[in-house]
């Protein structure tokens, strides 16, 4: 398929790398242009703007960081919505807010054009491997449509409703794993704060009822006190942010997010906001006690 990729950056770079790969035609743009050059000698082409890439494209693809960029990239006059046909599909694979995303849906479906809402959930590691769980929003019939380009970049691929539908359960995703990486910071601080042989505690709850990817993947980043690039502190809490705003709408609460939201907002303060989220951790050894450098 001729496929136009908007937004090269940690997780979009690997994923338009996978369906070049996989033998599509693929034109590319991002905002900071430098970043289309590796992926342009790999055999893409390149556009200087989102408009010029949807050109004469079956599929769009955004990967782009929050709400504003997204309407930026497709309803812009050099937006993608101005360079796409009827009849091609856009698939916002971006976090953002469903009440945006079924605003923006609105308007492609005015010239003929389908979306799907395809956040993603699996980071830096799932983007390179192919192993992102995708949650769609929109059309069953359009899903099919697009499906064979969606398993090059996931392994779960999950219809969850009309548009706007995968947004929401990408806020239940992102609320989710808030609580369990508060949580694994805190029982690796208590641990280490106890003298235990942290490492064996470590194995131990891992086969057990505490067992989690979190724990699995991410809590060596906490005993060690170093947190190596896998998904950004500062964009997660972005993404809290549209569940919080999604909870508000709804009257529910979500005071482990809440709380989560305001750790990470100091840590970006700090100069942690492009850390790996796991840095959580450094909070609770703060207040714990216990050494701060790595």
């Amino acid at each position: 398929m001729k496929i136009a990729f908007i937004g090269i950056g940690t997780m979009g770079a690997p994923m338009a790398m996978r369906l070049l790969a996989a033998g599509h035609e693929l034109t590319v743009h991002n905002r900071t242009r430098a970043h289309e050059e590796a992926i342009a000698k790999a055999g893409a082409k390149r556009a200087a703007s989102p408009k010029e890439a949807a050109q004469a494209t079956d599929i769009v693809i955004t990967m782009v960081s929050d709400t504003p960029d997204v309407a930026e990239v497709v309803l812009s006059d050099t937006g993608a919505l101005n360079g796409m046909s009827s009849g091609s599909v856009l698939i916002d694979m971006s976090t953002i807010s469903p009440s945006v995303t079924k605003e923006i849906a609105a308007k492609l479906a005015e010239r003929g054009i389908e979306m799907l809402d395809a956040p993603v959930s699996g980071g830096s590691e799932g983007a390179k491997n192919g192993t992102l769980s995708i949650m769609v929003g929109g059309k069953a019939k359009v899903l099919e449509q697009v499906k064979s380009v969606l398993e090059v970049l996931g392994k779960t691929i999950t219809l969850v409703g009309p548009v706007g539908s995968g947004q929401l359960s990408k806020a239940i995703n992102q609320v989710i794993i808030a609580g369990t990486y508060a949580a694994v910071a805190e029982g690796i601080a208590l641990g280490l704060a106890a003298g235990i042989d942290i490492e064996a505690a470590h194995k131990a709850v891992s086969g057990g009822a505490a067992a989690s990817w979190i724990l699995s993947n991410r809590a060596s980043n906490m005993i060690d006190n170093y947190y190596p690039l896998g998904f950004r502190t500062r964009l997660h809490r972005k993404d809290l942010g549209v569940a919080l705003d999604a909870a508000r709408e709804l009257g529910v609460p979500i005071p482990v997010s809440a709380y989560v939201e305001q750790m990470e907002t100091s840590l970006i303060k700090r100069g942690y906001g492009d850390e790996d989220l796991s840095n959580i951790a450094r909070i609770v050894r703060e207040a714990a006690g216990l050494k701060l450098e790595g």
